[in-house]
């Protein structure tokens, strides 16, 4: 099997505790040859364990990603630098065999998600946008029983989400804890961070956003504007619901409101992502505990890129894809201060624009 050989950027939280143990896993396909980080001591002991030379280790991302052994870049920086970076190195590798891989939100701007979004034909270079959401198998689970109407039609959903942001600041082995995300200098802080996962999750589930409404309870503190947003949505395929994310407290009350679905033929409902259940309830008193894997997202989103560069699939999110993702968010954040119900996405479907191989001219693609 053919191993790609992967450049680091960024050796902070993401890298320790989200891809480096997915990369591990799939030693058999992939191997780190090289890491880049501005502070060099935080890369050097990730060298040593790697097995790595000192010379393997850069503070300049530019020198590392024009290496001739290197075969992917795995981008992990603040969330206001990841459009700046992908372009940058995109810019770099245009008219190689190398392909990206960036952590999301894809581009802290409405500005620089579009032109995010127009990188991979840009530059004839693939992008994988690492949301695991999107990958994870609860979330494939959930979308394949509303396409298969397991549940009659789909009438609406109901999602709460409570993260207490608070509760880690000053917790060092939680993400919370790192500056930039208490100071953050991108839109809607720890809405557009965390916030941005369950977008993804209900894009995947429902399809495209028709339209939104959204409300906010200011909050006085960097990391976010609002304690608490409040969102009616609806998708373009009917289906309508409410989205709500408190990121300044706890829901201590069990079982969790979770994402609860609707339908004219009963129920599922996924209490949290790391429960390991999706129940099914059906009006006519049947149930069912449908069981997955937790967290299986990075191994999911590696594998898929590791498949695209080898010929045997398409990368199942490309910033095309994403991008929507990240304009949910910013549209929800625009609602909020105008006061308005926003439109979202203009069309109903997406599909990667990328063929068998990403060396040749791609078609243009509307992005949602």
């Amino acid at each position: 099997m053919k191993k790609l050989r992967v450049g680091i950027i960024g050796v902070g939280m993401a890298f320790e505790q989200l891809h480096y143990p997915a990369y591990q896993e799939l030693k058999d396909r992939y191997e780190i040859k090289a890491l880049c980080d501005t502070v060099k001591d935080k890369a050097l002991p990730w060298a040593r364990r790697l097995g790595l030379s000192e010379q393997d280790v850069y503070t300049d991302y530019r020198p590392m990603v024009l290496r001739d052994d290197l075969d992917v870049i795995d981008i992990m920086v603040p969330i206001s630098l990841n459009y700046k970076v992908t372009e940058d190195v995109a810019k770099a590798i245009s008219g190689t065999s190398k392909g990206i891989i960036c952590e999301k939100p894809l581009a802290p701007t409405q500005d620089q998600a579009v032109a995010h979004a127009e990188l991979p034909r840009k530059y004839n270079v693939p992008v994988l946008i690492a949301e695991n959401y999107r990958y994870n198998e609860e979330i494939d689970k959930i979308r394949d029983l509303v396409r298969t109407k397991r549940i009659g039609d789909v009438v609406y959903f109901m999602q709460n989400r409570v993260a207490c942001f608070p509760c880690e600041l000053n917790q060092p082995n939680k993400f919370p804890n790192a500056e930039w995300r208490q100071h953050p200098d991108y839109p809607g802080g720890a809405i557009m961070d965390t916030g941005v996962h369950d977008m993804a999750a209900l894009r995947h589930i429902f399809g495209a956003v028709d339209k939104l409404h959204a409300f906010g309870v200011p909050l006085e503190s960097d990391y976010s504007p609002y304690s608490v947003i409040c969102v009616n949505m609806r998708f373009k395929n009917g289906v309508t619901g409410q989205f709500s994310f408190f990121s300044s407290g706890k829901e201590m009350q069990r079982p969790l409101i979770g994402l609860r679905i609707f339908g004219t033929k009963g129920m599922i409902y996924l209490e949290e992502r790391d429960c390991g259940t999706i129940n099914v309830t059906y009006n006519d008193g049947r149930a069912e505990k449908i069981m997955y894997r937790p967290q299986r997202g990075y191994y999911n989103e590696l594998l898929n890129f590791h498949k695209f560069m080898t010929g045997e699939e398409p990368i199942s999110v490309p910033p095309e894809m994403e991008y929507g993702d990240t304009k949910t968010i910013l549209d929800i954040l625009r609602s909020v201060r105008e006061g308005n119900v926003v439109t979202v996405d203009e069309t109903s479907d997406y599909s990667p624009v990328y063929g068998d191989s990403h060396f040749q001219e791609h078609p243009p693609t509307t992005i949602m």
